[in-house]
């Protein structure tokens, strides 16, 4: 009889679920850090994985109100699963709703005839892909529309969420006109202040799409964010926000209204005309109340101070510019006050609209208090002519409709298109957008605005643009 020994061998059979289960767990470990880095590199509309224009630098943005592995599985989800069928399916209905619309013969108004102006630099030379990539050093973020379809390529975090809703803006220009926005390659920057100067590129002008422009820059002037809304400081979409101003205008008569002017902002943006604009704060001395705006605490109180609608009760109302241009002069021209706006450097593309004396009182920034009681003094010794100025600047507000904007920006894109020297095509590193990525990756309170800010097809054709 043989002794037993003292060490039986290991069964396989206990071996191969330990393999397994550290196979399993390093391909796990391995899928978990590929999609980690994978979603690293993914950028949004929202900021993720963006740093902030170095040209104009604000903090940067953080996303800590949702866990690590929630961020990850949104970030895959809103920018690589949401535009599909269901947006293939979408804008094969659009087309097929707008086959019936009719044409118009209805003319553009006047001041659309600066979209020739802001392109004239290009007319003789074109727009070819070298101008774009020397454009791109000053871009946030490139708007590749090809085939009906929008492309982003994002460079860099615009502030809050100005990229997210101008953004939009294309994409509901695209729902409004299925099928006749021509395919272009635009560079856009989301800043306030323009940065293609006319004497440093004169050589070669760069195509820079942004919110305003100057007679010193070959910036091209584009509808700012806030006409599709600005969730951070509670200001409706456009065509919710202005017949809000107009009421609350209408609230008091103007011989009622506190016989002043009135201005309420934030001067602590690096702006000297602000500043100096404090001094005036006095309405014994300079017919003046100039007010601070504090958005933290505003905020806070539910933005209840600063409710716009509730600013139209003085007879004048000042627009200053801050750090550069600001996009509060359509809101101070709607009031039906006296717009006093102080000599303005920087222009949008609606306020070559303005008429001095007309529609808006010029105020000079030199001896600013003197001028401002001047024009307050002259206001109340003639109240109808000052009510006929204020009440032609809310006018002009009114007349610039979201069906206005679309045909700016549709006309400006037409006629860039034109210019173009080269068939555009998404680039390789830009990702597809939709209105279902969008709103996927939007807040409660974005996603309100943006939906508000929804359009159909429209039933008819863009206004007729005037020549140049």
């Amino acid at each position: 009889m043989g002794i037993p020994s003292k060490h039986t061998p290991r069964k396989l059979s206990y071996l191969f679920p330990c393999v397994l289960g550290l196979s399993l767990f390093s391909f796990t470990a391995i899928l978990l850090y590929k999609v980690d880095e994978f979603v690293s590199r993914t950028k949004t509309v929202v900021g993720h994985n963006l740093k902030p224009t170095p040209w104009h630098l604000f903090p940067p943005k953080t996303f800590t109100e949702e866990t690590r592995h929630a961020r990850a599985y949104k970030i895959i989800h809103c920018t690589y699963l949401t535009c599909g069928y269901n947006s293939k399916d979408a804008a094969a209905q659009e087309r097929r709703r707008s086959s019936s619309s009719s044409e118009t013969t209805q003319n553009c108004p006047e001041f659309f005839r600066a979209i020739h102006r802001d392109l004239e630099p290009w007319v003789r030379t074109r727009i070819s892909e070298a101008h774009l990539a020397e454009a791109q050093k000053y871009a946030a973020f490139r708007i590749m529309i090809v085939g009906g379809k929008l492309y982003v390529d994002l460079y860099y975090a615009c502030v809050q969420s100005r990229a997210m809703f101008t953004i939009w803006g294309f994409l509901q220009l695209l729902r409004k006109y299925p099928g006749m926005v021509p395919d272009v390659d635009i560079m856009f920057d989301c800043m306030d202040k323009p940065t293609i100067s006319r004497k440093e590129h004169q050589s070669m002008p760069l195509p820079l799409f942004r919110y305003c422009t100057t007679k010193e820059h070959f910036d091209i002037p584009f509808p700012d964010w806030s006409f599709w809304g600005w969730p951070e400081i509670n200001i409706r979409p456009w065509q919710e926000e202005f017949p809000d101003i107009k009421r609350g205008s209408q609230t008091v008569d103007w011989k009622s209204k506190v016989p002043w002017a009135y201005w309420r902002g934030n001067p602590d943006v690096a702006s000297p005309i602000r500043l100096e604009l404090l001094k005036c704060n006095n309405s014994g001395e300079w017919g003046a109340q100039i007010m601070r705006q504090d958005w933290v605490e505003e905020a806070k109180s539910g933005f209840q101070q600063s409710k716009l609608s509730n600013q139209c009760n003085y007879r004048y109302k000042i627009y200053a510019e801050g750090y550069a241009w600001s996009v509060s002069l359509k809101y101070v021209l709607s009031c039906g006050s006296v717009a006093l706006i102080i000599s303005p450097r920087y222009e949008d593309f609606f306020s070559r609209g303005l008429i001095p004396q007309q529609n808006f009182w010029l105020i000079d920034p030199i001896n600013l208090c003197p001028n401002i009681k001047h024009a307050v003094d002259w206001g109340n010794e003639h109240p109808s002519e000052a009510e006929a100025i204020g009440k032609r600047g809310q006018e002009l507000m009114e007349s610039l409709s979201m069906d206005e904007v679309y045909d700016y920006m549709f006309h400006l894109i037409s006629e860039y298109s034109k210019l173009l020297h080269f068939k555009p095509k998404p680039s390789s590193t830009a990702m597809q957008v939709c209105v279902e990525s969008v709103l996927c990756f939007a807040d409660q309170k974005q996603a309100i605005f943006l939906n508000q800010s929804s359009v159909f097809p429209s039933q008819t054709s863009p206004c007729t643009l005037p020549p140049a």
